[in-house]
């Protein structure tokens, strides 16, 4: 019963943006559907026009703000109330003004929730369904109908469900969407289902799957429902949803097309998949998640020695599942104590240099020790990078530290607006460039912010791709928390110069100076790239 292709149906500006930590502006939300549209999913269910101003905002500046090409907008809704009419009805009638000519509308397929939850008759949850279906159809719309907790549903009262689904299908749905909303079923289960209901509904009504992640399994489930003979997946970007989340498009995509055959998005847009994902993370400001199938930075990331060995010899067959340039990735190889002269070679290769075996051995074992001492470099490309290069007899003509020194002071009996004591802080550095010594004093509001200004003082716009260059996150980890406040500590800090980003690493057992080495090496790195 496999299909030849399937609909993509992106619910992450509604379903997604119920995830913990998601809060979107219309602005926000007006972008997110360009990148959907430019990635080319069929649907974008942009939210619930009844619900809030900002959902209603939305559907007003869209046909104005959104130059939608490949996409098409839905409105979401549910049917009407319980005992209610359908002309009358707020929610229905908010889906007709919403402008757009397909219409999502969610209805109860499980007999406990229209007893328990509704408190209505199972009579009168079937006529909910019908009676809603068929009004918007009488608008002009297209219409999909959401059942509501359809497995549970069928599990326990199989006639109750077909009733439901049927009262949809006869009043003119176009799909029925069976939903896995407590996200608790599993992917036998799935399959079977969805065959049963692709039978029983026939070439009356496409049939289409939406599924929740509780069990771990949405994927699964969903590309299991696309083998039992659905045509149209819901799911959202990164797997964003309530609780734990939707169906993970991103991995889904790429499982039907590359490894069952079955279309889904326009030719040519499948390597759109990684850079749309990391832009929406950005836009609903979340960071990707790096373990992500596919599209996430470590999905072909190789750090034991024996892999990075076979990839250097034979390439990422030997152990990658799929060529990540399909899908807009690439291959990494992460540099650290499991490695060895092959995966360093490599790695060296990725930014453009070229270590010989006696170099890449050398700097091998260095790593390994220093990564036994608490460094992490497969976390920190740019601070990797620069010992790379120094391995290979390369010297930056940026700066170099002679000394700095910094004081803190926090005086009680000064305090700020709000009762609270103030602490100054100051930074004085001496650099050497070229021949000269410059030297300057900083002051910040912590050490790192006083050393960073110190260097910018010091070096006084001879280099002003300088000024580019700014801290974006900074995080301190104890390596080994045995040693209480003595231990050492590990510090990360990420960096932009507005084009790209990097992180640099410092490891020392005081925190300013595991903080000036991952700051300088973030100053260098961003000057080198620069042309500085």
């Amino acid at each position: 019963m496999l299909p030849a292709s399937v609909e993509i149906f992106d619910t992450t500006l509604r379903d997604g943006a119920q995830f913990e930590g998601i809060s979107l502006t219309v602005e926000d939300k007006l972008r997110v559907a360009e990148q959907l549209d430019w990635l080319g999913v069929h649907w974008i269910e942009g939210g619930y026009p009844q619900a809030n101003p900002k959902d209603e905002e939305f559907f007003r500046r869209a046909p104005l703000d959104l130059k939608l090409n490949t996409a098409q907008l839905v409105a979401f809704g549910s049917t009407r109330r319980p005992a209610g009419k359908v002309d009358v009805d707020p929610t229905l009638a908010a889906l007709v003004g919403a402008g757009t000519s397909t219409v999502c509308i969610v209805g109860k397929s499980w007999d406990f929730h229209v007893t328990e939850a509704l408190r209505t008759t199972l009579d009168e949850g079937v006529a909910m369904v019908g009676e809603s279906v068929a009004f918007l159809k009488a608008e002009g719309l297209r219409v999909f109908f959401d059942a509501e907790h359809f497995f549970d549903g069928y599990k326990a009262n199989p006639e109750f469900a077909l009733r439901v689904l049927e009262a949809a299908m006869v009043n003119g749905a176009d799909c029925l969407v069976l939903c896995d909303t407590n996200g608790g079923s599993l992917p036998h289960e799935v399959q079977r289902i969805t065959s049963d209901i692709v039978t029983f509904v026939g070439s009356s009504a496409g049939v289409g799957i939406h599924t929740q992640n509780d069990s771990g399994c949405a994927v699964a489930n969903a590309v299991a429902a696309v083998v039992g003979g659905a045509t149209q997946v819901q799911g959202t970007v990164n797997g964003y949803g309530e609780r734990t989340g939707n169906a993970n498009l991103m991995t889904v995509v790429p499982d039907l097309t590359l490894k069952l055959g079955v279309a889904t998005l326009p030719e040519g847009r499948l390597e759109r998949l990684t850079i749309v994902s990391h832009r929406i993370a950005e836009l609903v400001n979340l960071p990707p998640h790096s373990a992500d199938p596919f599209v996430g930075s470590s999905a072909f990331a190789h750090k034991g020695g024996l892999h990075t060995s076979a990839l250097g010899r034979a390439g990422g067959a030997t152990y990658e599942h799929i060529d990540p340039a399909i899908v807009g990735n690439h291959t990494r190889v992460l540099v650290s104590d499991l490695g060895g002269r092959a995966g360093m070679s490599m790695k060296a290769a990725e930014f453009g240099l070229e270590l010989d075996d006696r170099a890449a051995g050398a700097l091998s074992e260095e790593l390994k020790q220093l990564e036994s001492e608490g460094w992490l470099f497969e976390s920190a490309d740019a601070s990797l990078e620069l010992r790379m290069r120094r391995a290979a007899g390369w010297e930056h003509d940026s700066f170099e530290l002679e000394e700095y020194r910094v004081s803190s002071v926090h005086r009680s009996s000064s305090t700020d607006g709000d009762g609270v004591a103030l602490v100054t802080t100051e930074a004085s550095v001496s650099l050497r460039v070229g021949d000269e010594i410059l030297s300057s004093v900083g002051e910040g509001n912590g050490p790192v912010n006083a050393l960073d200004d110190a260097v910018r003082r010091a070096l006084d716009g001879r280099f002003p791709s300088l000024a580019r260059i700014h801290l974006t996150d900074f995080k301190v980890r104890v390596v080994d928390g045995g040693a209480a406040t003595g231990a050492v500590v590990r510090v990360l800090i990420d960096s932009t110069d507005g084009e790209r980003v990097w992180t640099t690493v410092g490891v020392d057992s005081n925190v300013i100076e595991a903080s000036w080495q991952a700051l300088i090496d973030s100053l260098q790195f961003g000057l080198l790239h620069a042309g500085g």
